[in-house]
């Protein structure tokens, strides 16, 4: 069976978080991967064919993760998790201005959402993908 090392500390979490979880730390580590392997793949758009290939992307905002597809091309964001599941905006920063609205209205929403948005699969700001979209 292939082994891999690990330090001391990495082992310790690794224990803590199957016990915590109820798998073994194999099993942790492969569902590691997984969803390392499936954030990193890039989902094809479901709209039609010609679409270029979607992009998982995550803003944090007041203590929120909210998960969205990029859609290259278009350069449109659809949400895909909290309260603002299901809605599709033309561009990055209307997306980001009604995260902004949804949870602190108090405040002014504008927001540059090409540095407000994520890349799921590295934490690069969206902006390292602006290239590719226009």
């Amino acid at each position: 069976m292939p082994q891999i090392e690990i330090d001391d500390a990495t082992d310790r979490y690794l224990t803590f978080a199957a016990g915590i979880t109820g798998m073994t730390k194999g099993q942790l580590v492969a569902r590691l991967v997984e969803q390392a392997q499936a954030a990193a793949a890039p989902e094809q758009a479901a709209s039609n064919g010609d679409e270029p290939a979607s992009v998982r992307v995550y803003a944090d905002y007041a203590g929120h993760r909210t998960y969205g597809m990029f859609v290259p091309g278009p350069g449109r964001i659809e949400i895909t998790s909290g309260p603002l599941t299901g809605r599709s905006f033309r561009t990055p920063s209307q997306a980001a201005r009604e995260i902004v609205q949804h949870y602190n209205p108090a405040v002014s929403p504008h927001r540059n959402g090409w540095g407000f948005f994520f890349v799921a699969a590295t934490g690069a700001p969206l902006q390292s993908l602006r290239h590719r979209s226009v």
